[in-house]
C-alpha cells in the first residue's frame, strides 16, 4: 500500500535534507549484490533518523537489525563524541559490505558490529542504551522490545520500524498472516504500556517512537 503519491514523495524528498554521498553508493552497491534490497532504509527515512540522533545527541545507541548498514550511519550522525553505536544482525553474508561503508562513512571506529541472536547478544552488552533502533524479524518485536527496554533509561527513546506493515494493520486479517497479527498486538501494547510514551509516525511504512518514563 502506497500512503502518499508518488509526487508527494519526490516532493519530500527534494525538500528535505539531501542524501549523502556515502549513502547514495551504499543503496546502489545493497541494489546489485543483495537480496530484498527493498529493505534499505532509505532517503527520507534516513534523514529522519539522522534528525533525531542529532536532537537526542545519544552517547549510546542500540540498533537490532542492521541489514547493509544504512541506518546505522545515518543513527552514527548524531552520536557524542567518543560514542558508540551497537548494531546486531543474524546475516553473517552482511559483516563486510557493512564493515566497508561504515569504514568510508568516518563513523567506523564508533559502529560496533555484532553478528548471531539479538536476543543472546543483548544482556551481554553492559550499557544503558540513549537511543535504540529496532528493525528486524517483525515476528520478535515484543521479545526484542523486552530485551531492549532493560537497557534503556528514564528519557530513553525506543523507535520501532515498519509497524504500518505496507497498511496490513488495517485491512481485515487473514489469519493465516502472522506477521500481521504480531504488529497488531505489538502497536496495542505500546500504546497501553506504561513504561513508555508512545507516538505512531506515518513515516514510510510507520515508525513509532516511544520514550522510557
Amino acid at each position: 500500500m502506497h500512503f502518499l503519491s508518488d509526487a508527494l514523495e519526490d516532493y519530500i524528498r527534494n525538500h528535505s535534507e539531501n542524501e549523502p554521498k556515502i549513502l547514495q553508493e551504499l543503496t546502489r552497491e545493497t541494489h546489485l549484490k543483495v537480496i530484498q534490497p527493498r529493505m534499505i532504509t532509505g532517503h527520507f527515512q534516513g534523514r529522519v533518523l539522522s534528525m533525531l540522533s542529532k536532537i537526542i545527541a545519544p552517547k549510546y545507541i542500540l540498533e537490532i537489525g542492521t541489514y547493509t548498514g544504512y541506518s546505522a550511519i545515518c543513527l552514527a550522525e548524531g552520536l557524542q563524541k567518543g560514542g558508540q553505536l551497537h548494531t546486531i544482525d543474524v546475516n553473517e553474508e552482511l559483516v563486510s559490505i557493512q564493515r566497508k561503508f561504515f569504514d568510508q562513512s568516518g563513523f567506523g571506529s564508533q559502529i560496533i558490529q555484532h553478528t548471531g541472536d539479538a536476543l543472546a547478544i543483548i544482556p551481554e552488552i553492559s550499557i544503558d542504551f540513549d537511543l535504540i533502533f529496532i528493525d528486524a524479524e517483525k515476528k520478535m518485536y515484543d521479545a526484542y522490545f523486552e530485551a531492549a527496554i532493560q537497557k534503556a533509561k528514564s528519557g530513553s527513546i525506543i523507535l520501532s520500524d515498519n509497524v504500518l506493515w505496507s497498511g496490513k494493520v488495517v485491512t481485515t486479517l487473514d489469519q493465516k498472516d502472522k506477521a500481521t497479527k504480531v504488529l497488531l498486538d505489538y502497536n496495542q501494547k505500546l500504546k497501553e504500556d506504561p513504561r513508555v510514551e508512545t507516538v505512531l509516525l506515518p513515516i514510510r511504512d510507520g515508525l513509532t517512537l516511544c520514550r522510557v518514563r
